[in-house]
């Protein structure tokens, strides 16, 4: 299966990629794609795509990824709804410092009220 997705192609803290047309088996990294059909600059926000090649490569069974995907419905490639790209479960994480502390303050504040006050 043919897959329309993002290489990364920018240096360090520079993200840039390619469009490319590839095998789904592949992986982005081996340099072993079948077509560039546009680029990506995520600093910037710059695309350039070539719509008549994705258009064709859609047309013969390509999938794309669910970036490339909201990106052509943004550029007005495709039309259709734009898709979630974040993972499908996230965990919500608690700060460590809070889940920690909280039960010493709430210790500490009840023996302070349980300690007995001494005059003098």
């Amino acid at each position: 299966m043919l897959k329309i997705r993002l290489q990364r192609i920018g240096r360090r803290h520079d993200p840039k990629f390619r469009v490319i047309v590839t095998e789904a088996s592949r992986g982005p990294k081996t340099g072993k794609f079948i077509e560039v059909v546009g680029s990506y600059d995520a600093k910037a926000g710059n695309t350039s795509l070539v719509s008549d090649r994705i258009k064709y490569w859609l047309s013969m069974g390509a999938q794309t990824s669910d970036t490339v995907h909201n990106i052509l419905i943004s550029q007005k490639v495709i039309e259709g709804k734009k898709v979630n790209a974040l993972p499908k479960k996230t965990v919500i994480k608690k700060d460590k410092k809070e889940e920690i502390i909280s039960p010493l303050i709430q210790e500490t504040e009840v023996a302070v009220e349980e300690a007995p006050v001494e005059q003098n």
